[in-house]
């Protein structure tokens, strides 16, 4: 019998308030996903939450039944973030999600996860990894599930494979602040305007189509990525784990329509008929299918 993936909910990737923060991970311990990180990952200067109220969230989260896994920054400039990033991984408590190589290191002989900003593109990488003690890695977004089906032919044993299957997908970090640059700000002085957008800037093209979201120093997809519809083909893939990353809006319902599809409760279809009541843009699945990544193809599993 196919083991069933279990589902992840990835860190939030954008500057929300304290309160509003906090009142969703307390959503998110009463929710059926399985595995939490948390944690900044996009911009030190974000420190409405601080490195001691992370861990304390993270133990609430495991009081409550939740795997727990602490996220690092994905790019480095600063001495501070230096030593914020050394106190995460020298933790013994939770997983350590690394997004850089220099997390990588400090990681090294012990168990760790890599995120997506980690680019695993073959199986000697993955192999790498595994002797310094990789316990699951995230697929880089833009590889199809076919070079996926080549890797975990040839995947270390103990490495679980987790994949980003529902949110807008990160695409790229830069030194920049883009959101501060488009409101005419230095970023040493951004007033962080990022609070003002819980999803992101997003960008439209001169005939009006929504090509990204800016998030800081980071660019996404305008697009949600969706793969709910190919959930025999994960299965088929062996993939252990698929993540959802947060939203400002629907999560919970979201996470719940992945939870019963994985569970037979709900048709693939059915279950993207729900989502598309809740959708805060147009969704895409075209790098999963070797397509153009904003491509959205209707590749339902069979019934």
């Amino acid at each position: 019998m196919t083991k069933q993936p279990r589902i992840s909910l990835g860190p939030v990737l954008y500057y929300w308030p304290r309160e509003q923060l906090l009142a969703f991970y307390e959503q998110v311990a009463a929710s059926a996903v399985d595995i939490v990180y948390i944690g900044e990952t996009i911009c030190s200067k974000r420190t409405l939450m601080r490195t001691d109220d992370w861990f304390d969230l993270a133990a609430r989260l495991q009081a409550a039944g939740k795997e727990v896994v602490i996220s690092t920054l994905a790019l480095l400039e600063a001495e501070s973030e230096m030593k914020r990033l050394k106190r995460i991984c020298a933790n013994e408590e939770y997983l350590v999600e690394a997004n850089d190589m220099g997390a990588v290191q400090l990681m090294r002989g012990r168990a760790f996860v890599t995120g997506h900003s980690v680019n695993i593109y073959n199986d000697r990488t993955l192999a790498l990894l595994a002797r310094q003690g990789l316990k699951r890695w995230v697929f880089p977004l833009e590889l199809s599930h076919e070079t996926l089906a080549d890797i975990q032919a040839t995947r270390p044993q103990g490495v679980e494979t987790e994949l980003f299957a529902y949110g807008r997908l990160p695409l790229a970090y830069s030194a920049r602040c883009f959101t501060a640059r488009a409101h005419n700000l230095p970023k040493d002085d951004c007033q962080y305007r990022c609070i003002d957008y819980p999803d992101g800037l997003t960008l439209s093209t001169q005939d009006d189509t929504r090509f990204l979201a800016l998030n800081g120093i980071q660019t996404q997809s305008a697009q949600i990525c969706n793969l709910l519809g190919d959930l025999e083909r994960i299965r088929d893939l062996e993939v252990d784990v698929v993540r959802i990353s947060p939203q400002s809006h629907h999560t919970e319902r979201v996470i719940e329509t992945f939870h019963k599809c994985l569970n037979g409760e709900l048709a693939p279809a059915e279950g993207q008929a729900l989502l598309e009541r809740m959708r805060p843009a147009d969704y895409c699945n075209g790098y999963w299918h070797g397509e153009a990544g904003m491509a959205s193809s209707p590749h339902f599993s069979p019934e």
